[in-house]
């Protein structure tokens, strides 16, 4: 908890610092109540007549209490700030820490996590900063404070009250021993709804082609009734903390009373006395009434001290859990590191030397001493069964992982070795799977930063070449027309087209297509690059594929099997010399096509 507060700003560090003042002043101002509380019972007991003492008294009672409320709304307002104030910067940086991280991280906390991290458990620390700013800064200084002003006054009844607070520290212990574990448990329950939940809403289609509503119901439910019967037990115990405070606080009521009225019958009243001795034991026992009361006030301050840390308490010790999550992203090693290269020599040129990668806690190479070369303008492609390492070999361009031995050469020089802003102002990438974002056709294709400023013209041509002029011009406000999240309301293939123009439109020296021409019917595929090869003259493209007739023109084709090299070459050195090659060659087409195709 206290790593994450150590990035708090200096200017709430000064505001949390006020805080503590004003708290400070809150507390006089609530214990000077049972002294005046005290003085009234003097008076009355002491049959005073002058109104005077009970109006002065009375008066400076109401300021007390005028003054407490002004500054708990004060208190309560700066809380309130510096919480949200706090959990906007970690929020902040928490999102930033998750956008920089590569692949890796984010499959080692799962995207559920991670929204989970970035909302639940940040409202979990800013509740926490904003109770505790007010309850857990006044509890402690009421308590100590008041035991102060009764210690001494009555050994008995400082035991009354010793071992009331004895009983509600034991009961806090108990039970915050049992239930600290069951918040952990809350926060990986509440992950799994948050997956689950996820799961269902990106697989709607496909749950209901295959009458699987009842299967995902059941799924989910599993995880929800195991989150409830966490969260009722964690319930329950926290609610046997109420009965026993108020229980604990109505018997010392009780008690001070009690041992009280014992006290103040102790005192004497002489029947044959001198009227001096009548009256001074009179007044004795009207100060030891007075104390009595002022004492019961001071005791309730002292239980309702701890019935404030009790309300802290039982938020504590989730807030710990997700301060410790919120600090397990925020410390995650991030593989992928930044380079500080803003220039190359050479434009356009890709080299792998004897690389191999291994995917974090796998327990072999998925690509094993991979070496080839792409020159300026060239078209590589790679082609392989499914699993072969191909999307991976691209990512390593892209810098999505780090290579584990060997070497990524990008213009002449180590991937690893460009700044981020550099690296990505050379390389345009197409994903495999086709991420739009909830915008403009025209936001989607100049989305991003770009090492050139892009003109209504730059996108007219990227959607040119890419196949997609058509169909947008087709919806409502053509480039202006609406993309939903995920872009849901166009085709799978309109996706594709506009993620292509997407990163045509930033003219960059290298294309990366990730099966990216995958969801294209074959005509829309023939024309797109087509128009890539004689349009973009110059640029380089690397083409992962699964379809022949998309690769079999390029100029070097890459065979991957089981992430090692089978055989590098044109469509036509491969059908001679590569019998993969040749195997999916003849799964693809028939031997007539192919010797038509020749």
């Amino acid at each position: 908890m206290i790593h994450i507060f150590s990035n708090m700003k200096t200017k709430d560090r000064w505001l949390a610092l006020l805080c503590v003042l004003l708290v400070c002043g809150q507390v006089y101002f609530d214990l000077r109540l049972p002294d005046y509380t005290a003085e009234i019972t003097v008076l009355i007991s002491s049959e005073v007549t002058d109104l005077s003492q009970y109006f002065v008294a009375g008066g400076n009672m109401l300021g007390c209490a005028l003054c407490s409320a002004l500054l708990t709304v004060v208190v309560g307002y700066l809380a309130a700030m510096i919480a949200a104030d706090f959990s906007f910067d970690v929020r902040a940086k928490l999102f930033n820490k998750v956008a920089a991280m590569g692949s890796g991280e984010i499959k080692q906390f799962s995207t559920a996590s991670l929204i989970t991290r970035t909302t639940n458990d940040i409202t979990q620390i800013q509740m926490i900063i904003a109770m505790g700013l007010q309850m857990m800064l006044r509890a402690p200084i009421m308590a100590i404070w008041a035991i102060i002003k009764i210690v001494g006054k009555s050994w008995q009844l400082s035991a009354v009250v010793a071992a009331a607070v004895a009983i509600v520290v034991v009961s806090l212990v108990v039970l915050l021993t049992v239930m600290i574990p069951k918040f952990r448990i809350v926060q990986r329950q509440i992950d799994d709804v948050n997956r689950l939940t996820d799961e269902n809403l990106s697989g709607i289609r496909v749950v209901r082609a295959f009458n699987a509503e009842q299967y995902q119901e059941d799924k989910f439910e599993t995880a929800n009734d195991n989150l409830m019967r966490t969260q009722l037990f964690t319930g329950r115990g926290m609610a046997f903390l109420s009965p026993i405070m108020m229980f604990v606080q109505s018997c010392v009521s009780v008690a001070i009373y009690y041992v009280g009225a014992w006290l103040i019958n102790a005192i004497n009243i002489p029947v044959t006395g001198t009227a001096e001795e009548i009256m001074a034991a009179v007044s004795d026992r009207s100060v030891m009434l007075g104390e009595v009361v002022s004492f019961s006030s001071y005791a309730l301050y002292v239980i309702m001290s701890f019935v404030m840390l009790l309300m802290i308490f039982m938020m504590l010790p989730r807030a710990q859990v997700s301060a410790n999550r919120i600090n397990e992203v925020i410390d995650c090693d991030i593989a992928v590191r930044e380079g500080t290269e803003t220039t190359a020599e050479e434009t356009g040129s890709i080299e792998f030397r004897d690389v191999s990668f291994r995917y974090p806690d796998a327990s072999e190479d998925c690509l094993k001493h991979i070496s080839f070369s792409a020159k300026k303008g060239e078209t590589v492609a790679f082609i392989g069964a499914t699993g072969s390492g191909k999307s991976t070999l691209a990512g390593l361009v892209a810098r999505l992982y780090d290579v584990t031995d060997g070497t990524v050469l990008l213009d002449g020089k180590d991937v690893s070795s460009y700044s981020f802003e550099t690296l990505y102002d050379k390389i345009g990438y197409i994903p495999q799977k086709a991420t739009l974002f909830a915008n403009t056709v025209e936001g989607n294709v100049t989305f991003g930063k770009s090492g050139h400023p892009l003109t209504d013209a730059d996108v007219d041509d990227a959607l040119d070449i890419a196949q997609a002029t058509e169909f947008v011009q087709t919806m409502d406000g053509g480039k202006n027309g609406w993309i939903a999240q995920s872009g849901s309301n166009v085709s799978g293939g309109q996706k594709q087209r506009l993620s292509i123009a997407r990163a045509i439109a930033r003219k960059p020296e290298i294309l990366i297509f990730d099966d990216s021409f995958s969801a294209l019917d074959y005509k829309t595929d023939r024309i797109l690059r087509q128009r890539i090869k004689t349009d973009l003259q110059g640029t380089t493209c690397l083409i992962v594929a699964q379809r022949i007739g998309t690769i079999r023109n390029a100029d070097k084709i890459v065979v991957l099997d089981n992430g090692t090299v089978a055989g590098i070459g044109t469509h036509e050195e491969l059908m001679e010399t590569c019998s993969a090659y040749q195997q999916i060659a003849l799964s693809q087409l028939s031997e007539e096509e192919l010797a038509a195709n020749a």
